[in-house]
C-alpha cells in the first residue's frame, strides 16, 4: 500500500536527500539557508512544507544523528550504553549521559544544537517563501496555502518545543539569518511563542487521514497541545492541566481526523511499530520511512547487535551492540506481561525459525548467546550490580519493539518511526485528571490506563494487573508510562515532569545537580555568539 501513497513517496525522497544534505553543519545554523522562490505549484509548495519535516529524523528519531533521542533516553532510568569490552567507550560520552556528568564542551551535545537549529532554518525558509507566492500564478486557493503555512508554522513551535525542553532559555529567530547573533530568550517566553504559534494555525491544518501520512495534520496540532500543557509547569511555571485533557479529548474524540478513519487504541501489541503501520489506527504523527522509496528505517546502529545477530531475526544489517536496557528498567515488567514478551530480545537467542543457537562473537565466542540482564563481568566472575563499564557482549535485555520483518517480507523495512500515539493522550489526560486531583485517581483515569493496559495481559492476569483508584497513584503512573513508551524518546521529559530526574536512583546511577534538567548551551555557540546566555551551573 505504501507505494501507493504519493506523500509517501514525496516525503521517503525528500528524506534521502535531507539524509544527505544535513551532514556539514556550520557555527551559525540560525541563518543555514538562504531564500528562493521556486514554487509554482502546490506539489513544489508541499515539497517546501516537508523539506523542514524529512531534516527532523536527523535529530528527533535514533536512526539519524547523535541528537534529541540520544539526550532524552541515554540520561534517563530505562536505556543505557556501557562500555561492553573494548566496545563502546566512546571518550565516555555514554557514560556521562548516564552519570549527569554531561559539560559544555559534548560533542554530541554540539551536533544536537545544530541539528535542531539548522531545522529551524528550513522552517524559517519555507515560511518566507510559501508567505510570498501569488495564489493565482501557482494555481492554488489563498486558503489552501494559509493551510500550508500554518503546517509550517506548527512544525517550527514543534521544534521550538523540544529545543525548549532540552535547552530552555534559546532565542527566538523567525526570519533566516536575522538577527544573525540572536539573543536569549526565556523559558517562559519560548513557551509563549509556541502557544501562540500553535493555537494561531491549529484550526487552519487539515485533518488526519492517509493522505496526510507524515504531515502536520489536525490531530498532530492538537497532540502538540496536549503535550505543550502537560508540561507547562517545567516549562513556564504555570500548570495548565486543564488545557492538556481539552486537547487529548479533542484527538480521543477524533476532532482532528484519523488514518484509519477513527482513532482507536491498537489490539495488537505490535501494531503501532510494525512495517505496516501506516494502518495502526492509533497513529497520531510518524516519519514515512520506506526501503521500497530509498530510505528504509534504520535502527541498525544504536539498537541492533553485532553481525552474528543478523540470523537470529532474518534481516540483512547488524549494529554496532550499542543500546541495552538498564536492568532496573527491566524488572518493572511482569513475566506476564505481553510487552515484556514481545518488545525486547531476552534469553537464548536462535536462527530464525530454529532451535540453531546464535554464538557470541567477543568474551563468549563461539559459545551460545544469551542476553542477561545484568550489566557486569559475568565471565570474569563479577558479581553484583555491575556498572556502565563493566559491560559484555550478551549484557542487558535488546530493543525488539519495531520489527522490520524478515528479508522475504514484502514490507521489509517499511516501518515508520512513530512521535505520537493515540495512548499518549490517554496517558496525557489520566495524569491531568490525577494532578488536577491533588495526585489521587480518579474513576476516568483509572480507565483511561485500564483501556491501554489490558491489552497486555489475558484474562487470567488481568485482575491481578489491573488498576484501582487506590493502586494508580502517580508514582505508578510514571512507572508504567515508562513501560508503556519505553523505546520512544520521552523519558527524561517525563522524569523532569514528576520530579525524578535529578532526585530519582536507578541501575548505576545516583540523584544528580538540579540544574542538570538543562542541558547547557554547547561552548562553541557561547564562544560564537555574545548575546547567548548559558545555562545556571555550567
Amino acid at each position: 500500500m505504501k507505494n501507493l501513497l504519493s506523500i509517501k513517496n514525496l516525503a521517503c525522497f525528500a528524506l534521502v536527500f535531507s539524509f544527505f544534505g544535513c551532514m556539514d553543519l556550520d557555527e551559525s545554523p540560525y541563518s543555514e539557508l538562504e531564500e528562493s522562490n521556486f514554487y509554482n505549484n502546490e506539489l513544489e509548495i508541499i515539497q517546501a512544507t516537508l523539506r523542514p519535516f524529512t531534516h527532523m529524523q536527523a535529530w528527533l528519531s535514533w536512526s539519524g544523528q547523535n541528537g534529541y533521542y540520544y539526550h532524552n533516553e541515554l540520561s534517563a532510568d530505562q536505556v543505557a550504553w556501557p562500555q561492553k569490552g573494548p566496545h563502546g567507550f566512546d571518550g565516555g560520552d555514554h557514560i556521562r549521559q548516564h552519570y549527569h556528568t554531561w559539560t559544555p564542551q559534548e560533542g554530541r551535545l554540539a551536533n544536537t544544537w545544530s541539528l535542531m537549529w539548522t531545522g529551524v532554518g528550513y522552517v524559517n525558509s519555507a515560511i518566507t517563501d510559501i508567505q510570498n507566492i501569488d495564489p493565482e500564478s501557482a494555481n492554488i486557493s489563498q486558503e489552501r496555502l494559509e493551510s500550508l503555512v500554518a503546517e509550517s508554522k506548527v512544525l517550527r513551535a514543534y521544534h521550538y518545543m523540544k529545543l525548549m525542553d532540552l535547552f530552555g532559555n534559546i532565542p527566538i529567530v523567525t526570519q533566516v539569518g536575522e538577527p544573525q547573533n540572536p539573543a536569549t530568550a526565556s523559558r517562559e517566553e519560548i513557551f509563549a511563542f509556541v502557544e501562540s504559534e500553535l493555537l494561531e494555525n491549529v484550526e487552519s491544518l487539515q485533518p488526519l487521514s492517509q493522505s496526510l501520512l507524515g504531515r502536520v495534520s489536525k490531530a498532530v496540532g492538537y497532540a502538540m497541545l496536549s503535550e505543550l500543557y502537560l508540561n507547562a509547569e517545567v516549562w513556564s511555571g504555570e500548570p495548565r492541566w486543564q488545557e492538556s485533557i481539552e486537547y487529548a479529548d479533542k484527538v480521543i474524540n477524533g476532532e482532528g481526523g484519523a488514518l484509519m478513519g477513527s482513532m482507536a487504541l491498537d489490539q495488537d501489541p505490535l501494531g503501532p511499530f510494525s512495517n505496516q503501520n501506516e494502518l495502526s489506527p492509533e497513529n497520531i504523527f510518524q516519519f514515512p520511512f520506506s526501503r521500497e522509496n530509498g530510505f528504509g528505517y534504520d535502527w541498525r546502529a544504536f539498537y541492533s547487535g553485532f553481525s552474528n545477530m543478523a540470523p537470529a531475526l532474518d534481516v540483512n544489517y547488524s549494529g554496532w551492540n550499542a543500546f541495552v536496557v538498564i536492568p532496573s528498567a527491566f524488572d518493572e515488567y511482569k513475566e506476564s506481561d505481553i510487552r515484556k514478551q514481545e518488545w525486547f530480545l531476552f534469553g537464548p537467542q536462535y536462527r530464525f525459525g530454529t532451535d540453531q543457537p546464535i554464538l557470541g562473537s567477543e568474551e563468549y565466542n563461539g559459545q551460545p548467546l544469551v542476553y542477561v540482564n545484568n550489566i557486569r563481568r559475568n565471565t570474569e566472575g563479577q558479581t553484583g550490580e555491575g556498572s556502565m563499564t563493566d559491560g559484555e557482549e550478551n549484557s542487558g535485555a535488546r530493543f525488539h519493539k519495531y520489527r522490520s520483518g524478515t528479508q522475504t517480507d514484502e514490507n521489509y523495512l517499511e516501518n515508520d518511526f512513530v512521535i505520537y500515539r493515540l495512548t499518549e493522550m490517554y496517558f496525557n489526560k489520566a495524569e491531568a485528571l490525577m494532578r488536577l486531583n491533588g495526585g489521587s485517581a480518579t474513576a476516568e483515569a483509572v480507565d483511561l490506563i485500564n483501556e491501554s493496559k489490558s491489552r497486555y495481559f489475558n484474562d487470567e492476569d488481568w485482575t491481578e494487573a489491573s488498576y484501582t483508584t487506590a493502586t494508580l497513584t502517580l508514582d505508578e503512573l510514571l512507572e508504567e508510562r515508562g513501560r508503556e513508551f519505553i523505546f520512544e524518546g520521552k523519558r527524561r521529559t517525563d522524569l523532569i515532569r514528576f520530579g525524578e530526574f535529578t532526585t530519582g536512583t536507578w541501575w548505576d546511577h545516583e540523584p544528580s545537580e538540579d540544574f542538570r534538567t538543562l542541558y547547557p548551551i554547547p561552548l562553541r555557540q557561547v564562544q560564537t555568539n555574545p548575546n547567548l546566555e548559558q545555562n545556571p551551573g555550567y
